[in-house]
């Protein structure tokens, strides 16, 4: 995917080996990085994960998914199965290859909307979609197995990132394909002769228009590259960022 091919060229550019899990179904082939093991599969194909886990395996960054938001009110258990039980067979796996470090790739949905104008780790959270809850019980698995390993005496160590929209590209290669995220539909209307319109005049806001932060595409990658070699070094971190 979009963000995923920017971690995995991020991690590359830092000195590691990448292999990608990846069943295309949002993503494109010609994503992965030259230098990357692609194998061809989802969360929820055992053989493709243990292949994915063969060998030296020293972390996982977690962004396989199904991220619509709106979508996932109308696909809910579509979603639950891919982000929840997904995540399930993914720290299974995990586990059985003893595989103890993992990344994962929260979101702010997890908030819903918040009555603060700014956000912090310790906002309550109150997600209004499937995909959003789908996010959130993503991280009480981490923090579920993280419990059950210090119950038996293992390492386990995981973080989550709750970021914002992502945008941008920042290479010739990659880019935002999404027909539900905001820039690539801003452009798709105006290559078709329309005007984008804006939903909502009533916020709270100079022009009434909503607010949304966005962070760049790029530095989400090396946010979740910085996380996996904090968790390399055997650096202690917060669940969630």
């Amino acid at each position: 995917g979009y963000i995923g091919a920017r971690v995995a060229e991020a991690l590359l550019a830092a000195g590691r080996d990448v292999v990608v899990l990846d069943d295309l179904s949002s993503g494109h082939r010609a994503f992965v990085p030259a230098d990357a093991e692609l194998v061809e599969g989802s969360l929820l194909d055992h053989a493709a994960l243990a292949r994915a886990l063969e060998g030296d395996v020293v972390g996982v960054v977690h962004l396989a998914g199904y991220k619509y938001a709106g979508e996932s009110v109308r696909r809910p258990l579509h979603t639950y199965r891919q982000n929840v039980h997904g995540t399930v067979e993914l720290l299974a796996a995990m586990r059985a290859a003893s595989v103890r470090r993992i990344v994962f790739s929260s979101s702010a949905g997890v908030y819903g909307t918040p009555d603060v104008d700014r956000v912090t780790e310790s906002t309550p959270t109150a997600p209004e979609s499937p995909y959003g809850e789908s996010k959130l019980i993503g991280e009480w698995l981490l923090a579920a197995e993280r419990a059950a390993s210090a119950l038996e005496g293992e390492p386990f160590a995981a973080v989550a990132l709750r970021y914002f929209n992502v945008i941008g590209s920042g290479s010739d290669r990659i880019r935002d394909t999404s027909p539900h995220n905001l820039v690539p539909k801003v452009l798709a209307m105006l290559a078709e002769g329309g005007t984008p319109q804006i939903n909502g005049d009533d916020y709270p806001t100079p022009d009434g228009t909503n607010v949304r932060d966005y962070v760049h595409v790029a530095d989400v990658a090396l946010a979740h590259v910085a996380a996996a070699e904090r968790l390399e070094r055997d650096e202690q971190l917060e669940p969630v960022y």
